[in-house]
């Protein structure tokens, strides 16, 4: 019989940063989602800057393994080539949230798809299975841990609560567009 423990929160350490942070443990679909077209055009020719480059070696300088050796190996530079393209591009994205790199068109993104969760009064950052303790863990796991995915590919799948921002701003712009609502309703009648 497992005793439910309450809610260790344990605050981000905010990074002195010329852009606004959005989240310091941004959700790997929010990561993918808020991408720019531009990080894909630049996964995309980093990604194939692997197949091509053993491409041109060959040509250069014959290995003469035939069919039989080139293909596999092809198969293997493409697959680097596409897992190092999916690097820049989530890493490229996680340092907007950061607040590392401009990022004026997230920070919209970011108010306009929370305020509208509170406004249909849904969870901000999304509903869990998991318990508030192992939320908790999760997210002390997996904060800031896109710095080092270099090293050691670590990703935050866990819908939780602490992301490191202030959340009362959201709720604060659902209430005075409402009252904007409101308002331009009752002078229509």
């Amino acid at each position: 019989m497992a005793k439910e423990l309450g809610t260790i929160v344990v605050p981000p350490k905010q990074a002195n940063t010329d852009y606004p942070l959005i989240d310091s443990d941004p959700h790997i679909r929010r990561v993918f989602g808020y991408a720019r077209p531009s990080d894909y055009a630049i996964a995309g020719g980093l990604g194939a800057a692997s197949p091509l480059a053993f491409w041109m070696m060959e040509r250069v300088s014959p290995s003469h393994v035939g069919k039989g050796g080139y293909a596999p190996v092809m198969r293997l530079a493409t697959a680097i080539g596409l897992l190092g393209g999916l690097h820049i591009l989530y890493q490229r994205s996680c340092n907007r949230f950061y607040g590392f790199t401009e990022n004026s068109r997230e920070v919209d993104m970011d108010m306009r798809e929370m305020v509208d969760k509170v406004k249909k009064g849904e969870p901000l950052y999304g509903t869990s299975q998991m318990s508030s303790y192992l939320q908790g863990v999760a997210a002390r796991n997996s904060r800031y841990s896109q710095l080092f995915i270099h090293v050691l590919p670590w990703f935050n799948p866990v819908n939780h609560d602490q992301h490191g921002v202030d959340t009362a701003k959201y709720y604060q712009q659902a209430e005075r567009e409402l009252e904007g609502e409101r308002l331009g309703k009752a002078s229509t009648l």
